[in-house]
């Protein structure tokens, strides 16, 4: 009898576990928040999931109405990465989302030399998040350029640092996402050539869908290691 119980109750709990909502925050400054006059990728990215048949959930502690209703997230208009830094063990612990979008390359001036800094704070972040939750997965983007320069001009370098940090984390739970190639910000984004429109967001949303499924499938509601 009490085998029999310690069978059903493990299959009840897999069954749970396979079934449990994907949960995703996106994490970053304005450009994930959205505002009155420019647009964010959290819609365009939930359309593309309802699409694909994802059951998921935007989370964060931080809200914007949007044609689907309110969807959660965690954008801080105006602040660096660094900001993020400070705040995230509080936040993600309050949020532990399975997937994580984290996108926070701008709000720094070139002259401040910024990207060693910067670099240290997403570090930071990966490493926070994932001592509250280990089964995190953390998809960081090189951001998106600006033609706001030369207070944006560290954008290369930063993109390129980026990349190779994440060459060097010995982790797969920590993805590289493009945002940078193919974005044109002449097109992609509104007159203070920083903010995305409307064809700038689409291609956010397209990224983050791609690097989404390559770890997380619709019909697999957990993990894919």
């Amino acid at each position: 009898m009490c085998l029999t119980l310690f069978l059903l109750t493990a299959v009840v709990n897999a069954t749970q576990a396979q079934e449990k909502r994907l949960s995703i925050m996106g994490l970053g400054d304005s450009i994930t928040e959205g505002g009155n006059d420019f647009e964010s990728y959290l819609y365009p990215l939930w359309q593309m999931l309802q699409t694909e048949g994802y059951d998921v959930t935007m989370i964060g502690p931080r809200h914007r109405q949007t044609q689907a209703g309110v969807l959660s997230h965690c954008g801080f208009s105006g602040k660096p990465v660094e900001f993020l830094e400070a705040r995230i063990d509080s936040i993600y612990r309050l949020y532990p989302a399975d997937i994580v979008l984290l996108h926070a390359g701008h709000n720094h001036f070139a002259d401040q030399h910024p990207v060693d800094g910067m670099i240290r704070a997403y570090e930071n972040i990966v490493r926070q998040i994932w001592a509250v939750n280990p089964e995190a997965w953390v998809l960081i983007a090189q951001v998106t350029p600006s033609g706001k320069l030369p207070k944006y001009s560290y954008i290369p370098e930063l993109n390129q640092r980026i990349a190779q940090m994440v060459k060097a984390t010995d982790d797969q739970r920590l993805i590289l996402v493009d945002m940078a190639s193919g974005h044109d910000w002449q097109r992609m984004t509104i007159h203070d050539k920083v903010h995305p429109n409307a064809v700038g967001a689409q291609h956010m949303a397209r990224r983050w869908m791609e690097a989404i499924k390559k770890v997380w499938k619709p019909c697999q509601k957990k993990n894919m290691r």
